[in-house]
């Protein structure tokens, strides 16, 4: 990670002996998106996320994605490496109590680490980058700040506590140099979505939006979409349970 100590945390690719290095074959691609590549990797390398490597055991192609607004995701086809890779069990927040702990505050911001930070796609990223918040922030966690991996979200009940949070969170960021992407940040807002939830000082509802498309393009023959719509409803009813909770406790 840009700028992070690396006693502090270090993203480790552990290799089973058993999987022999894997050189994919050069991808073809027109024109007008390998130059869109090009312009990504060059301002990756500006930022020092990137670096050449020489005479490399392992290759693998890019994968591009488009966004909305014209621009290219660079992603990486880590499918060789993935498999050679041991996983790692350091565990995710649970998302229902993430999305509990959220709610019943008047104030929040949103907040989302630059794009660049870790390769997407690659093994264990997201566990490596949740173990680095935990470390760098535990002592806000679930009072003043949550954290799934790169999404941070500031709640606070009063105004100036929630600026009082901020400037404590800035202040981290700065001194271990990590960098949020502005044009994913909003702040100081009243409700929001999160984790296809919308939370706010009267509690949690339902993204109405999120339902209506997964129940849409329900296909029961497409087994991961079917795992994936049933995995979302089975949340719904997690947070429904903890809301009751709340609501209801002597119940």
């Amino acid at each position: 990670m840009s700028g992070l100590d690396y006693e502090i945390v270090e993203h480790k690719l552990p290799l089973n002996p058993n999987y022999p290095p894997t050189k994919q074959k050069l991808r073809r691609m027109k024109l007008k998106v390998s130059l869109k590549i090009k312009e990504e990797i060059q301002k990756q390398f500006e930022a020092r996320f990137l670096a050449i490597a020489k005479y490399p055991q392992w290759v693998a192609n890019i994968v591009p994605i488009s966004k909305k607004d014209g621009k290219v995701r660079m992603c990486v086809d880590y499918r060789d490496l993935n498999w050679a890779s041991p996983k790692d069990d350091f565990p995710l927040p649970h998302i229902d109590i993430l999305v509990d702990n959220t709610t019943h505050h008047a104030y929040f911001s949103f907040m989302d680490g630059f794009s660049g930070v870790m390769p997407f796609g690659l093994k264990n990223i997201g566990t490596t980058y949740q173990w680095a918040m935990i470390a760098l922030f535990h002592d806000m966690t679930q009072k003043k700040i949550e954290v799934y991996v790169d999404d941070m979200i500031a709640k606070s009940k009063i105004e100036k506590e929630h600026i009082d949070n901020l400037q404590k969170l800035f202040e981290r960021l700065r001194k271990y140099k990590l960098y949020l992407n502005p044009t994913k940040c909003i702040f100081e807002v009243k409700s929001r979505k999160l984790l296809s939830f919308i939370v706010s000082a009267r509690g949690i509802e339902i993204d109405l939006d999120k339902s209506t498309d997964n129940l849409r393009d329900a296909n029961p023959e497409d087994g991961k979409r079917s795992q994936g719509i049933l995995r979302y409803a089975q949340l719904h009813c997690e947070v429904y349970i903890s809301a009751d909770h709340h609501l209801y406790p002597n119940l």
